[in-house]
């Protein structure tokens, strides 16, 4: 349902807000992340483009979020990179249609609408401190962080 650049946009997005307020490299970022650097470096530069991670060059420079975790949501960072279609008229562009959706498209648009509502109500801090789960964003399984520091609280 989601391309690979939305689903590395996010795990990017991720290991900064675990890092933030400090910045990372791109080499950094791909290895804990397990994102091709190329790739990365070309999704990395979009969405500083539309504001979600900023960039400083030369010593102590790096990637870093432009927001806190807490006020940027998963779906800032999809729609930054994939925008989220919704359904407004007929996708066909059936004149007998048009704002009236056959039942398969309206369905669809339903569907997308409780993504785009889960994902807008899902910010960067309330991923990292989901207490519902026991793993750590970007862990291997084994307890090992990838990179990642874990922060005391």
């Amino acid at each position: 349902m989601f391309s690979d650049t939305v689903e590395y946009a996010l795990r990017a997005i991720v290991h900064l807000a675990h890092e933030a307020p400090e910045a990372r490299t791109t080499a950094q970022i791909a290895e804990a992340t397990r994102v091709p650097k190329d790739y990365l470096s070309k999704i990395l530069q979009g969405l500083a483009k539309k504001g979600i991670v900023q960039t400083q060059r030369g010593v102590g420079g790096g990637i870093s979020l432009a927001k806190a975790p807490d006020e940027l949501t998963i779906l800032d960072v999809v729609n930054a990179v994939d925008p989220i279609v919704r359904f407004k008229t007929c996708p066909l562009k059936l004149p007998n249609h048009g704002a009236n959706l056959c039942p398969l498209h309206k369905r669809m648009d339903a569907a997308m609408a409780l993504v785009e509502e889960a994902f807008g109500k899902s910010t960067l801090a309330e991923v990292l401190a989901d207490p519902s789960n026991t793993s750590v964003p970007l862990c291997d399984g084994t307890g090992s962080v990838q990179t990642l520091r874990l922060k005391s609280g």
